[in-house]
């Protein structure tokens, strides 16, 4: 059972397997394979995403066929929060 949040509209996602590329949130119709809906994720990171060995995607937050792809189920405001956070760290970092 796959469950998290929907990163465009905040709704709880529930899943009996894994995220499908064709698979869609039941409340906002938005792709959950998508790169912003992926663990991978990262605006900071080369392409946007940590995995090094992904092919590029132009579009973040549309379908794709991103064989690396792994639902984060975290929302847009939690990755703001996160970067926020890591921005923070970067900042006061001891050299």
């Amino acid at each position: 059972m796959i469950k998290g949040i929907c990163w465009f509209c905040g709704s709880e996602v529930e899943l009996t397997d894994k995220v499908f590329q064709k698979d869609t949130c039941v409340k906002c119709k938005r792709d959950l394979h998508s790169c912003v809906q992926c663990r991978f994720y990262d605006p900071k990171a080369h392409h946007e995403c940590r995995e090094p060995m992904a092919d590029y995607v132009r579009d973040k937050e549309k379908r794709n066929s991103c064989t690396y792809f792994e639902f984060s189920g975290r929302t847009k405001e939690f990755s703001d929060v996160r970067d926020a956070r890591q921005n923070l760290e970067d900042l006061f970092k001891k050299k």
